[in-house]
């Protein structure tokens, strides 16, 4: 690929990736309701989940995927009720505690945060679809192999998403600061949470797959 395109390429991505989408809304989300560490966490499991489709998209499954109605629903709803999921869980688990953050030895919930995350992305088809779409305009077939620019791209589009992502994620956390102060009732942040996550689930049950 030529040193112009990935430079193109670069400023179109950074481009779109400061407008918040759902999957920034998902992480300041975590931020909020469970502090920056949580917010970081879900940025890498987005992340993966991202990759995910990446190499799907690559080896030609996305492509399937976008041009099957019922393997889209199938997958769109899945994802949407495991928002949903939750949503509900948050909601109803709402405590009393004066903080909702996560304590420093919260090691197993770190972990369950970032599964969590990377299925929630890799569940979106919109990502797939964004992917299917956007790429294929800096992809030249001439340039050598189709499925290895893919990647490229990809990557590159992983890493950025990865710095913005993060950035979000600390911003909420400042917000939260400042505007809420340190001590928020940990109840009310969670149904906030709660019901963002299932707003996200309803939205995302919006989504179309491209005409063939």
């Amino acid at each position: 690929m030529e040193f112009s395109t990935i430079w193109l390429f670069i400023i179109a991505a950074l481009t779109l990736l400061m407008i918040p989408g759902p999957a920034v809304f998902y992480i300041m989300a975590r931020s909020i309701n469970q502090g920056k560490k949580a917010g970081l966490v879900s940025v890498l499991g987005v992340s993966l989940g991202g990759a995910i489709h990446v190499l799907a998209g690559a080896i030609g499954v996305s492509a399937v995927l976008m041009t099957s109605a019922t393997a889209f629903n199938i997958v769109k709803y899945i994802g949407a009720a495991y928002l949903i999921y939750l949503g509900c869980k948050t909601f109803i688990s709402a405590s009393d505690n004066e903080l909702s953050a996560m304590p420093q030895d919260s090691h197993k919930k770190l972990i369950k945060i970032f599964y969590q995350s990377a299925i929630v992305e890799a569940m979106n088809p919109k990502t797939a679809l964004f992917f299917l779409a956007f790429f294929p305009q800096f992809i030249s077939p001439s340039a050598g192999s189709v499925t290895g620019q893919f990647m490229t791209l990809g990557t590159l589009f992983i890493l950025l998403a990865l710095m913005s992502d993060s950035l979000y994620a600390i911003l909420a956390v400042t917000i939260k600061k400042r505007l809420l102060g340190k001590k928020v009732n940990a109840k009310l942040q969670d149904r906030l949470t709660g019901t963002l996550y299932i707003a996200l689930g309803l939205l995302s049950t919006l989504a179309t797959p491209s005409k063939s």
